[in-house]
């Protein structure tokens, strides 16, 4: 792989991924673009003590533009994008529109009404320069380069001042909220870690107490002698429907050897990831009949770079559509308590997920 750094008119960095190592990559954003100038605030919630974002100038972020004005395709001529070279494999470049932004995190004022500036980083991955595909229309190849940029990014990423956490995923479908419609995902470097995770970790603090086990292998180990949630087994990774899915189509993907992050996987953990992550996303299209490709959040999971020796790495894929022509919204139950009710029995999506793939 060959990595090429350069930077956009507006002094944004863009980072070219290529398979070959002779590619060259010297096209220069033409654009007169002004200094990008972005604010964002860290404002905690002292019930919850959890951090919310404030990231008004996303307000006029780009929306839904039409495929010949889309900026997440290569330059053509005197159409200039994000991308100022005429093609690419992998690109990925810091959002014009970032929810965080800047470092080192400033101090924290106020008591008990806290905030502190948004430090951190927001990426956008461009997975292809073919704005008609789809993350599973690539090949194996294409997708091992995206996990190859996914991993760079992560190293690259935790040595940023005050970066506590990389978080590295993918929303597809304007039912999710994409407003770009090209094959792209994200990259959040956050200033701390983030609620899920703590949950996450207190719960393997305590099952640690009670058991002297690790959670994570437990689960996993716990779903492979059921059976039955099961989707696809590989000698390397698992993909099942969790015992208590939030959503109607939902699959976790743990690497049978438990690793913190993207950062410790071997060549042939990557290798197979790209094999069966390309067979979910291919499932994941057939689950529905009316013809609509299923919108999904794809969500990779990596433990915080300080107290994460409990973590076990995993990829989470989930779709908002129950049925056909029809979404999970979150309503009352899930959005004012987090209590979350499914729709479909995770042993039913499991077997319909097996099916499609027969």
């Amino acid at each position: 792989m060959k990595k090429t750094a350069t930077s956009l008119a507006d002094g944004r960095e863009l980072i070219y991924y290529d398979p070959d190592d002779g590619t060259v990559r010297d096209a220069v954003d033409r654009r007169p673009l002004p200094v990008t100038h972005t604010e964002s605030q860290l404002r905690h919630d002292p019930l919850l003590d959890e951090w919310v974002v404030l990231a008004s100038h996303r307000q006029s972020r780009t929306f839904h533009p039409p495929a010949d004005q889309c900026p997440l395709c290569p330059t053509q001529g005197d159409r200039l994008t994000e991308i100022p070279d005429s093609s690419y494999n992998v690109a990925v470049f810091e959002n014009r529109f970032p929810s965080l932004s800047g470092g080192p995190e400033g101090p924290v004022t106020g008591e008990p009404f806290a905030s502190r500036p948004g430090a951190g980083r927001c990426e956008v991955v461009c997975f292809t320069d073919d704005h008609t595909k789809s993350f599973g229309d690539l090949t194996p190849a294409q997708a091992r380069l995206v996990m190859e940029a996914w991993v760079d990014r992560t190293g690259e990423l935790s040595s940023h001042p005050g970066v506590e956490q990389v978080f590295c995923f993918e929303n597809r479908g304007k039912e999710i909220g994409v407003t770009l419609a090209h094959p792209h995902g994200q990259i959040y470097a956050y200033p701390f870690t983030t609620p899920r995770t703590e949950r996450m970790l207190a719960s393997a603090a305590a099952h640690r107490r009670r058991t002297g086990r690790n959670l994570f292998e437990d689960v996993l180990a716990a779903e492979k002698a059921d059976g039955s949630r099961i989707v696809v087994a590989g000698e390397h990774w698992t993909a099942f429907v969790p015992h208590a899915a939030h959503w109607p189509y939902e699959v976790h993907l743990y690497p049978n050897r438990r690793v913190g992050d993207l950062l410790a996987l071997d060549e042939a953990e990557k290798e197979e990831w790209s094999e069966i992550y390309l067979d979910l996303l291919q499932r994941f299209d057939g689950i529905f009949s009316d013809g609509e490709r299923t919108p999904y959040i794809s969500a990779w999971h990596q433990a915080p770079f300080r107290g994460g020796e409990e973590f076990a790495l995993h990829q989470e894929l989930f779709t908002i559509k129950r049925a056909p022509n029809k979404l999970k919204y979150l309503a009352g139950s899930e959005s004012g308590m987090d209590v979350f009710i499914n729709d479909v029995r995770p042993e039913a999506a499991a077997e319909r997920l097996r099916e499609l793939g027969a």
